[in-house]
Parts: C-alpha cells; sequence; structure tokens
C-alpha cells in the first residue's frame, strides 16, 4: 500500500513541475493606447459566485477591438475612454457589460455561470445541455456541494432530478465512475464535479448488456488553467437518535407472559407471583434480572461524525493538475464494555493530471487510493437490544452473594480468569455466551478495506486525416480487498442457584457453561477481493456545415470483473462477470431545430449457447426546437421549447445465469427396495432439460418528452413519458407449455424466454427562479409518476383473483382481515382457517373463494410495495452573503406490512408496547392487537389487511445556512475566501404512520444529523 501511495501522489503532483512559473496564455488584443486625454487606467478582478477568480477572461472594449484577459488572479489592467463599455466574457458564463462612467477602479466583477452552456456529460462523450434529446439528467455536485454539505457522492439528486429515486425509472442502474463500473463507495461528494443520471434506454444502448437499466455517470474533479488554488475543507458533527423501540420491563413481561400462557389453555401461571414482585421492586436484580438496553447505562446520547479534505488544484494550457486528501471519523453509539472503542476511520487520496503531449495528442490519468479502517467490539447489542428478554438469565453474578462456605464456589471463583467489579459472568444453557461476556471480554474486530484505482486515456487529434476526426483510448484497473484482523477469547458463563438462607438470598451452586481462555494472537478473519479491467476506444468525428451539425461515435467496450471470497475455512472464485460489446451513434441536427440521433449496440454474452451469443441493439430518436420555427417567434413568454421521442431495443443478459441453456443432472444417494430386498444406491435423475434457443432478454422502450422555459426562463420545465417493456425474461420450467410427464422425481422443464415486465409513467422537473430586490430565489419540484405490470406470465391458479398477470409487479398479496373472533361460536360458524390453532382473540380471514377453508388460495392483492408517485422539492435563497437550502423528497401510493420483530411475536419472544393493547374479554371491543399466545402464532402473524400500512410520507432530508465572508477582507491574504454553514439532515417525517418509520429494529437507530462545517480558500 506504501508503493501505491507513492505512485499515486506522484501522478498527482507530476503537473507540479510544468506549471511552476507558469502565465495564462498572451492575450490576442491590443491594448488602447494611453495618450488620448479621455482614457483611464482601469483595474480591477473578475471571479465566479463562489469567489473563485477566473483566469483568461475576454475583457473587450465595447465597440472596438482593444482589450485584454485577466491573468491567473482573475487580475486585469487596461487603457479605456471614461465613458466606455467593458464586456466581460468566459467560456460557460454569461457575458457581463460594466458602463465605467469615469470609474477607473472596478473592484471585484461576478461572472454568472452559463447553464445552457454546460456540457453533459453522457456515454463515451459530451453533449451541449440544449442539444439532450430527454431522459437524461445532470447535477453539477461541485456547485451543489456549496450549500449543501453530504459525504455520498449521490446524496439529495433524488429531489433534484426527476425519474430517480435510487433507481432509474424503476431500474438498477450501472454505475460508472470517470468512465469504469465502479463502487459507489469509491468516491466520495467532494471528489465529484457531477452526475448525469441516464434514465432512457436510447441514453445507455452504446453500453450494451449491462447498461439496459440505465446508467449513472459519476465524473471526478480535473485540474484548470489557474495558478495553484488550495481549499480546504473541515466538519464535524453529531448522530442523535430519532427514537429507541419501548419493550416492556420484566415484571410486565412476566405477567402478561402468564396470561398467554393461560390463553394456551394452561390453568397455572408460568411464573409466580413472588418472582413477578421482587423483580417489579427491585429486590436483588442478581436474582431477579430487568434488563434494558436502551437505557443511559449502555447508549451515548450521540455520536460524532467528523471529515476533513484538502484539494490541490491548477495548472496551464501544458498540464493540469488536481490532488485531494481526505479522511472520515466516525464513533458509535454504544459506551459499554469495548463497544466505547467503535468507529470507523476512512482515508481517501486522488490525483489526476491533464496533459497536453503534442498539438495533437493529449492525455488523462487518474488514481485513486481509499482506505477504511473500522473497530468493533463482538456481540451483537443491537440484535440482543430487540430479542433478549428482560428476564432472561442474569447478566452477573456477585461473588459476595456466593456461599463462603462452600470450599468448591470459592475454587470456582479463584479459578476465573474474567471477574468483572465482583462478578463472574452470568448465562443459562440457552446463552452459554452472552452478549454481556461478548462486549466485555470476547474481543473484537478490526475491518479493513482497501482500495485502488487506476485509469488512463490519450486522444490524438486526426485532423490531419480529416476535419473533425479524433482517436480516444482509454484504460483502467482496479483493486479492492476487504479481510478482518480478528481477536477472540471464549470465555465461561454461570448460571447460579439461588436460596434463602434466614432471610438472605445466597448462590449455593454454580452452573458453568464453557470455560476461561487465553489468547495473544490476532488472525485474518474472512476475506473478499475483487478486480475490475476496462478498456475501450472510440473514434469521434464532429463538424458543422453552415447549419448542419453532424457528430459521430464509434466504440468499442469491454470490461470484466473477478471477485473471490475466503471465508476462513474455503476459497471460492465466482464466475467472472463481463461486458463486450461495440457501438456506434450518429447525432445530426440541422440549425439546433431538428434533430435526429441514431444509435445502436452489437452485444456478445457467454451465458447463451453458441449460434445465439451476439444480437444488435438499435435506437432512434428525434428532436424538434419548436421555440425556433416561425409560428412561435412571436411569443415571447417561451423559450427553447423542445419536443423529443424515441423507440430503443436493448439486448442484455443480466437476469441470466451460467448455462442456463444446457441441461443438467444431479446424482444424490436414495433407497429403494429391490427385488431381493436389499436396500440402498444411488440414483442420477434430472434437474432440467436444456434448451439452446434461449436467447437475450429485451427491453424495448419508447418515450416522449418536452422541455422549454415561460417569462423568460423564471420557470423551467422538463417532462418524460416512458414505456419499457422487458420481454422474454426467464421461467424455470413451465407450467403450461409442457404436459405433467416432464417433472416427477426429477424435472425435464427447461428455461424459457416467456415472461414480460411493463414499467411506464412520467418524470418531471420544475425551476422557478425569481429575484425580489436582494433576494435571490430558486425553487425545484421534480418526480416521477409510476407503474408496473406483470404484463405476462406463465401461471396457473383456480381463482382469477389470484393471477399475477396483469397486476403490478411488486404487489402485495396478503389475507383480507375481518377482525377478531370473539367467542368459540363464531369460530365454529366460520370457514376453517388452516393456518394452526385458533381461539378467541386470534384474527379472522374472509374466504375468498367460498369452499370453507381459509389457506393461501384465498390470499388477495392488498396493493404494491412500490409507491405510484416519487416527488422531491428543493429551495435555494440568497442574501448578500447568506445562502439558505432546504431539501426535501416523499412519496406515495405504496403499502407494507408491520412483520418484523416488533410486531410480530412469536413464542417466548420479547414483548414491545404494542401488546398492552392486546384482545382480551375485557378489551374485546377496543384491542387492536390480537390475543397473547406462547405457541408460535401463524394464524395471526401472516401479510393481511390488519398489519397493512400506508408508506406515504415526506421528509425534510436537508436544512443548510451558509455564509460566504466578504472578499474584501481577505484581499492581499493568503486566505482569499471562507465559508462557514451549519447544516442538519433527516430533520423530519411527515407521516401518519412516522413512529413506526423512524424505528429501527435490531440495528443502528435512525438519527437526526447536525454539522458545522468551514471552507477555507488558499
Amino acid at each position: 500500500m506504501k508503493n501505491l501511495t507513492n505512485i499515486l501522489v506522484a501522478c498527482s503532483l507530476a503537473g507540479f513541475p510544468l506549471c511552476a512559473g507558469a502565465a495564462v496564455n498572451a492575450s490576442p488584443f491590443t491594448e488602447t493606447v494611453a495618450n488620448v486625454n479621455d482614457n483611464i487606467t482601469v483595474t480591477g478582478k473578475v471571479q465566479a459566485q463562489d469567489g473563485t477568480p477566473l483566469p483568461g477572461v475576454t475583457v473587450a472594449l465595447k465597440g472596438t477591438t482593444d482589450g485584454t484577459i485577466s491573468d491567473v488572479d482573475g487580475v486585469f489592467s487596461l487603457q479605456a475612454p471614461q465613458d466606455g463599455v467593458l464586456v466581460f466574457s468566459f467560456a460557460g458564463y454569461i457575458d457581463k457589460e460594466v458602463v465605467l462612467s469615469g470609474k477607473s477602479d472596478l473592484g471585484i466583477i461576478v461572472l454568472d455561470q452559463d447553464i445552457n452552456d454546460d456540457l453533459v456529460n453522457v456515454a463515451f462523450g459530451t453533449v451541449q445541455g440544449e442539444d439532450l434529446l430527454g431522459g437524461v439528467s445532470s447535477v453539477n455536485v461541485a456547485e451543489l456541494l456549496k450549500k449543501d454539505y453530504h459525504i455520498d457522492a449521490l446524496a439529495d439528486i433524488n429531489a433534484i432530478v426527476g425519474g430517480y429515486n435510487g433507481s432509474t425509472w424503476g431500474k438498477s442502474p450501472l454505475v460508472l465512475i470517470d468512465g469504469s463500473p465502479r463502487d459507489l463507495s469509491y468516491v466520495r461528494a467532494v471528489e465529484v464535479q457531477s452526475v448525469t443520471v441516464l434514465k432512457a434506454a436510447s441514453a445507455v444502448v452504446l453500453y450494451g448488456s449491462r447498461g439496459a437499466n440505465g446508467a449513472i455517470l459519476i465524473t471526478t474533479k480535473h485540474g484548470k488553467e489557474q495558478s495553484l488554488r488550495v481549499d480546504v475543507t473541515a466538519n464535524t458533527g453529531f448522530n442523535v437518535a430519532k427514537s429507541y423501540p419501548e419493550y416492556l420491563g420484566a415484571a410486565e413481561y412476566m405477567t402478561l407472559y402468564n396470561e398467554a400462557y393461560r390463553n394456551d389453555g394452561h390453568n397455572n401461571d408460568y411464573y409466580d407471583a413472588a418472582t413477578i414482585y421482587n423483580t417489579a421492586a427491585g429486590v436483588n436484580p442478581s436474582r431477579y434480572p430487568d434488563m434494558d438496553f436502551y437505557s443511559s447505562d449502555f447508549l451515548k446520547k450521540a455520536f460524532n461524525v467528523t471529515d476533513g479534505n484538502v484539494e490541490i488544484s491548477g495548472g496551464t494550457d501544458k498540464a493540469r493538475y488536481y490532488a485531494d486528501f481526505g479522511m472520515e471519523y466516525q464513533g458509535g453509539m454504544i459506551k459499554y464494555g469495548d463497544h466505547k472503542n467503535d468507529k470507523i476511520v476512512n482515508f481517501h487520496v486522488r490525483g489526476n493530471v491533464d496533459m497536453s503531449i503534442t498539438k495533437w495528442l493529449t492525455g488523462k490519468t487518474n488514481a485513486a487510493i481509499n482506505v477504511g479502517n473500522s473497530y468493533n467490539a463482538r456481540g451483537d447489542f443491537w440484535g440482543a437490544a430487540a430479542s433478549l428478554r428482560p428476564n432472561w438469565y442474569s447478566p452477573f453474578v456477585p461473588i459476595d452473594k456466593l456461599d463462603q462456605d462452600n470450599e468448591s464456589l470459592m475454587a470456582t471463583v479463584k479459578e476465573s480468569n474474567n471477574i468483572i467489579d465482583g462478578n463472574l459472568l452470568g448465562g443459562n444453557n440457552a446463552n452459554q455466551t452472552t452478549v454481556y461476556g461478548d462486549m466485555l471480554k470476547a474481543g473484537y474486530i478490526k475491518g479493513r478495506t482497501r482500495s485502488f484505482l487506476f485509469d488512463e486515456s490519450l486522444t490524438a487529434n486526426l485532423h490531419g486525416i480529416t476535419e473533425g476526426l479524433t482517436f480516444t483510448a482509454g484504460f483502467s484497473i482496479d483493486y479492492y480487498n476487504d479481510y478482518n484482523e480478528a481477536f477472540k477469547v471464549d470465555y465461561a458463563t454461570y448460571e447460579p442457584v439461588w436460596s434463602n438462607m434466614n432471610g438472605t438470598d445466597m448462590i449455593v451452586d454454580l452452573k458453568q457453561y464453557g470455560v476461561d481462555k487465553n489468547s495473544t494472537n490476532e488472525y485474518i478473519g474472512q476475506s473478499f477481493d475483487y478486480q475490475t479491467i476496462m478498456a475501450n476506444a472510440r473514434f469521434d468525428y464532429q463538424r458543422s456545415f453552415s447549419a448542419h451539425n453532424l457528430k459521430a461515435t464509434l466504440v468499442g467496450w469491454g470490461w470484466q470483473n473477478q471477485q473471490s471470497k475466503d471465508d476462513g475455512h474455503e476459497s471460492s472464485d465466482a464466475h467472472k462477470l463481463s461486458n463486450l460489446n461495440a457501438g456506434l451513434q450518429v447525432d445530426y441536427n440541422y440549425d439546433k431545430k431538428y434533430y435526429v440521433e441514431l444509435a445502436s449496440a452489437l452485444v456478445h454474452s457467454a451465458k447463451l449457447a453458441e449460434g445465439h451469443r451476439n444480437a444488435f441493439s438499435p435506437s432512434v430518436a428525434l428532436g424538434w426546437r419548436l421555440s425556433n420555427e416561425d409560428f412561435l417567434s412571436g411569443v415571447d413568454f417561451i423559450s427553447n421549447l423542445k419536443l423529443n421521442a424515441a423507440y430503443t431495443v436493448v439486448n442484455h443478459d443480466i437476469d441470466l445465469d451460467w448455462y442456463m441453456y444446457q441441461g443438467a443432472f444431479k446424482i444424490q444417494g436414495v433407497y429403494y427396495q429391490w427385488q431381493d430386498a436389499t436396500q440402498g444406491g444411488w440414483s442420477v435423475s434430472s434437474t432440467r432439460g436444456g434448451n439452446e434457443n434461449l436467447g437475450f432478454i429485451q427491453n424495448k422502450e419508447w418515450r416522449v418528452g418536452l422541455e422549454g422555459g415561460l417569462l423568460d426562463d423564471m420557470i423551467c420545465f422538463e417532462f418524460n413519458y416512458f414505456n419499457t417493456l422487458t420481454d422474454g425474461l426467464i421461467i424455470d420450467g413451465s407450467a403450461t407449455m409442457y404436459p405433467s410427464y416432464f417433472t416427477g422425481i426429477g424435472s425435464f422443464l427447461p428455461y424459457e424466454n416467456y415472461n414480460q415486465d411493463l414499467r411506464k409513467g412520467f418524470d418531471f422537473k420544475v425551476n422557478f427562479n425569481k429575484e425580489f430586490g436582494q433576494v435571490k430565489t430558486s425553487l425545484g419540484f421534480c418526480g416521477m409518476v409510476y407503474n408496473t405490470e406483470a404484463k405476462k406470465r406463465d401461471e396457473f391458479y383456480a381463482d382469477l383473483y389470484q393471477y399475477r398477470e396483469g397486476k403490478s409487479l411488486n404487489t402485495a398479496w396478503g389475507l383480507e382481515c375481518e377482525g377478531f373472533f370473539q367467542n368459540q361460536e363464531e369460530i365454529n360458524a366460520h370457514a376453517t382457517q388452516t393456518f394452526g390453532e385458533v381461539r378467541p382473540g386470534d384474527l379472522k380471514y374472509k374466504d375468498q373463494n367460498g369452499d370453507g377453508l381459509i389457506d393461501s388460495k384465498d390470499e388477495i392483492s392488498l396493493g404494491s410495495y412500490t409507491p405510484d408517485l416519487y416527488y422531491g422539492i428543493n429551495l435555494t435563497v440568497n442574501w448578500k452573503n447568506f445562502t439558505f437550502f432546504a431539501l426535501g423528497s416523499g412519496q406515495s401510493g405504496a403499502i407494507s406490512f408491520k412483520n418484523n420483530g416488533y410486531y410480530w411475536i412469536r413464542g417466548g419472544s420479547k414483548y414491545s408496547e404494542v401488546v398492552r393493547d392486546r384482545w382480551t374479554e375485557q378489551t374485546a371491543q377496543t384491542a387492536s392487537y390480537p390475543r397473547l399466545t406462547t405457541t408460535n402464532n401463524d394464524n395471526n402473524l401472516r401479510n393481511s389487511t390488519f398489519w397493512k400500512y400506508s408508506t406515504n410520507q415526506f421528509n425534510l432530508s436537508v436544512v443548510q445556512l451558509t455564509y460566504n465572508m466578504p472578499q474584501e477582507w481577505f484581499s492581499g491574504n493568503i486566505i482569499k475566501g471562507v465559508s462557514v454553514y451549519f447544516n442538519a439532515r433527516n430533520l423530519a417525517r411527515f407521516s401518519k404512520e412516522r413512529e413506526y418509520m423512524d424505528l429501527s429494529i435490531g440495528g443502528l437507530p435512525q438519527c437526526r444529523f447536525y454539522n458545522l462545517g468551514v471552507k477555507v480558500n488558499l
């Protein structure tokens, strides 16, 4: 790793010698001669909205050829008439005119970025934003971070990009970082320049099979032609739990368990009254334990998260460099035992150099190292907190309560290696190791992750062959390793036998489980590693002939990922994941009014039989800028109105596994009664038949989009309707296509391309921008209306209502609950429920098919797990040097079930507060929970309308206030700018089911995060 670090730092800093002492290119202007009487010397400094100096800005005297350009610090000086007008121009920014009116010192000139001039990263290239043909959205993350601090690269874009909610139009996208398939953990937001979400199939067809579900392109920052710039960012904040589960204390638990015990037909109590009384009174907690894991004895009120980052960038026209050094620290919420040392510490280094090697050859090299370290004490604290009954065993056995005259007990104490504050570790036969022992004595696990990323590309300008032709070749290789350094110690636990001696509780015997052992060695635990190699080569051609604009790309792309895992016992190598395809795309537009985009890919998959491994994926997209037509020329309130449409077929093998086209057999030991009365032998049986005609799965998508602006772009909007049919999904043996004798002891049914899934809907994005005096506001609203359908299914059911075809892909199936059985007569008169014993207080279900039985055939569609509306809102308000930003997102139209261990309580499970509203004969009319039982409770604990709830919600995700200190404060100083900000994340959820959805059962609680940060520009 040390060598890798040296390599990376060398790459990061390679541009420095080339840049030392470099100056911005000489001005193409001739400065105005100063001998004219009415001329004055005009000076000033040009910078972007965030205070970044802008070198190379053209400063021209309007109406003349006189002018200059700003230097590396954005400073300029020129001679101009006292009543002259200066025009400031810079690529990617809006031109600005300044009337001198005799003023010689213009101070700071701020240029606004031209959002319509931004280049958007797309598959294997870039496109001007105005020329995109729908289904593509881009976010400038570097700009977003100035008002919305976050660490994760894709955080918050679901409330900025329509059609993205963690998936693209309902599909899991391919993630590419700097053009290579990579894991999101490889990059942090501070390293990212932009994120492009490719939702439409027409936008990803060049990526072939693996891009069939959409793609997310993450582009990291690179250096610019400017003097050395250093940005230092530091953040520190605290996570505060929103809420904790509420479980019953030991006395209440035992009381209600007795009730459950009697409900099951027993005539006596399980726990005696004395035990319950002594527990409630707090008499001798060692004998009458009452474990509460959500108390201040175990948990902190908050835990810290801190990160710091240093960015270095700059360069000349010969070489541009960028380097990033970052660190993140996260503490833990548990303060008990060795868990008080839990933490995560990550280090990140990234560097790149962009070089102009010759007039016709440029190159880019990029490297990154990520080092992750974590420390976790042993013991599943959160799992125990959610499942361990409060009275189940004594965590500790007090030595002073032992019979001091019992030599055997005293010998046990003397031999123990684990005496904790005068106690032995407690346990019982069912818990021979305990969460307490694990946290205090069992050791730890140190997690280690290491990754190294490297990519390089060269671009050759082939204008000597034909103008507009370039060739680019790229290569990347990534290594990732995840392993554990572990330390483990075995320990003994003891179950005490109590007796009351002369009115005093005393331990008269101990049952020992396990033995105390010593260990001084760490060992390597489970490890996982993988390697990804990617290569691509492409020709690009771009020319304009009068009003005709042509662009073409011919690309070959391939990558391979190989994984291996060692669980400490054996190693296993997974089959390599590969992608190989060639693509061609031709874009044409006439006068930026009429657009045609033709794209295709030739894909290859080794998962299919020979002769079926290649497929052709075509795409056509059309665009029409209506606002440039004569019939809209007089409509001043509409701008950049563009209509687009596309149809695409993408062949892919994402849902295919290896060798599915082949038949398969298995050998197993079986016993037969042969004629000679002997038994035994081996059997070979078929598990499936072969089908060499198995083919690619196809995504067939058509879409229509509309975008534009209203009222001088005070309102900007974008809408996309999409309809994606996934055809040829694999079924494992047909229920309707083959006769029944193809199955029996084994099966000869082959895999088939048969099922169809339909996803359709529309996404939208609307931005409102308005200035009110010195206050600038921007309000964004985006989202997606979404619907899915199982368009075609191979299925057979006796009842029509159970067919999956025609219903949502994520349909929630369950029983229709009709309330509680109130008495045995009602049970006798009802259809027979087949899920287990039924008593008064149990749930009653509707007999959907009238067959007199309640079973799986009575399950109906209860809704969809997938919302039919996702939406996000973001608000930015600027006043002077203050920026307020808020962001939220929501969803509606989906349901789920309260079916975790908090509500579904089986047998001797831990009781949560919900059981207080249980059914009894006294609460029969008001109960909201079934009767208690000590059985497995199969009748009640199954998905039904009783447990169903709506997941409709709106989440206030981010609020941040930023103050950018005035530039005048830092004039001539080492520090050139400072921003301070306070933000809060995950603030509030607005929902009818907020309390339930804010709960985390068996894991770290959901937290609100409060952060204070500062960014310094040097």
